[in-house]
């Protein structure tokens, strides 16, 4: 048989793989996260019909004679070009600015993707919708983060609750007015909070006395008193600190000059207990809370992996992607740091596909496989007219 019948039969099968990429492709360019593929073809083996021959006394060299047996499809290759954004206002929705994959766990396998449309299961576990596939981070221990311990399930569950916090010290400010009269008294009072956050008054009573200030403090059950004096530049130069009912009131940040009363508390350090209300996403990827007694506390935050070759991952359906021999180990992290990008929340990474370049794909793929069947044909009338020679 001819060997263009067969370098025909392998462009059409070529092409015909171009087509299946660019359909795909053109299939997915709306799928959120998803990274469009490139084919690349390259020929095959070569059938030698002269040698090269070296130069001689007499004579020149010759070019080695050969005839290409068609093509082959050399690789599919996956462009992680970043793709637009899509404002969703969703809280749960994020998208990576910049490299790197969100990490994901189904059954005993990891996966990673671009993916960032997130839910919550009934027992608050953060989730891929479809196939429920659950996304790794590390969890909060009192608003800390530890991000080189092991990856657990990301849980976000509603109502979560924040410890009520002993209030161990609280501090005032201002300026306590020297130029009012003796037995004057100033009374400024800040909220504490006990053990089970439980809250209680103190009242701190500032007195003025010939040689500077008395201070007493209460919370109605125990009472603390101290005294104190300011130098002729009106700084504090005696006292400074009281301590009732295990609460420290710091008072070093008075100052005592004339004409002015501004002292006022400024801070204490307890809270009252409080259940979790709602959650923001940080471009670190940490999940911060509002709890129901005003404050805000971390509670987490999302893991990501980067590659040395991320061309290299293996696609695993689901807009999922699994590691292969080729990918490199995965680096783990948290985003933002080593070559990791950003979060931002509230937004989605559409497809990076382009709609212009793949119809032109189309185009060409059409041309390539029309072009090899006239090939076939070619070769299909040529071998008739053999068959002819003998009537």
């Amino acid at each position: 048989m001819l060997r263009s019948l067969f370098s025909g039969i392998s462009g059409l099968r070529s092409h015909q793989s171009m087509l299946d990429v660019t359909g795909n492709n053109i299939a997915n360019v709306n799928t959120t996260g998803f990274k469009s593929s490139q084919i690349q073809f390259q020929d095959t083996l070569s059938q030698v019909i002269a040698n090269a021959g070296a130069a001689q006394e007499g004579t020149g060299g010759t070019n080695p004679a050969q005839v290409g047996l068609g093509v082959r499809v050399a690789g599919v290759t996956t462009s992680f070009t970043q793709g637009a954004s899509q404002l969703t206002g969703r809280s749960t929705d994020m998208m990576i600015q910049g490299d790197g994959f969100f990490v994901v766990r189904r059954g005993y396998e990891t996966f990673f993707t671009r993916a960032g449309s997130f839910d919550f299961d009934a027992t608050g576990q953060m989730v891929l919708p479809g196939d429920g596939a659950l996304v790794q981070g590390w969890a909060a221990a009192n608003g800390t983060i530890d991000t080189t311990g092991p990856l657990i399930d990301l849980r976000v569950p509603a109502g979560s609750l924040m410890d009520a916090l002993a209030t161990s010290g609280a501090s005032y400010e201002g300026n306590l007015d020297s130029a009012v009269a003796v037995g004057t008294t100033i009374t400024r009072s800040i909220e504490v909070y006990d053990a089970v956050g439980a809250k209680r008054v103190l009242d701190v009573t500032f007195a003025k006395t010939a040689a500077g200030w008395d201070v007493a403090a209460s919370d109605g059950a125990a009472t603390a008193t101290g005294a104190l004096t300011f130098a002729a530049d009106g700084s504090l130069a005696t006292g400074g600190t009281l301590t009732l009912a295990g609460v420290t009131v710091d008072l070093t940040a008075l100052t005592g000059f004339a004409g002015i009363d501004t002292v006022k508390a400024l801070s204490q350090d307890g809270h009252a207990a409080g259940t979790l209300q709602s959650f923001s996403l940080g471009q670190d990827g940490t999940l911060t809370g509002a709890f129901s007694n005003g404050l805000k506390q971390v509670i987490g935050r999302l893991a990501m992996a980067n590659f040395t070759n991320p061309a290299g991952l293996e696609k695993a359906g689901g807009s999922l992607f699994r590691t292969s021999v080729n990918s490199g180990v995965v680096q783990l992290g948290a985003p933002g740091s080593g070559g990791r990008g950003t979060l931002s929340g509230g937004t989605l990474e559409m497809s990076n596909v382009d709609l212009s370049s793949e119809f032109t794909n189309l185009i060409v793929a059409q041309r390539g496989f029309q072009a090899n069947s006239r090939v076939i044909t070619t070769s299909d009338e040529v071998l008739q007219e053999l068959v002819n020679l003998k009537r």
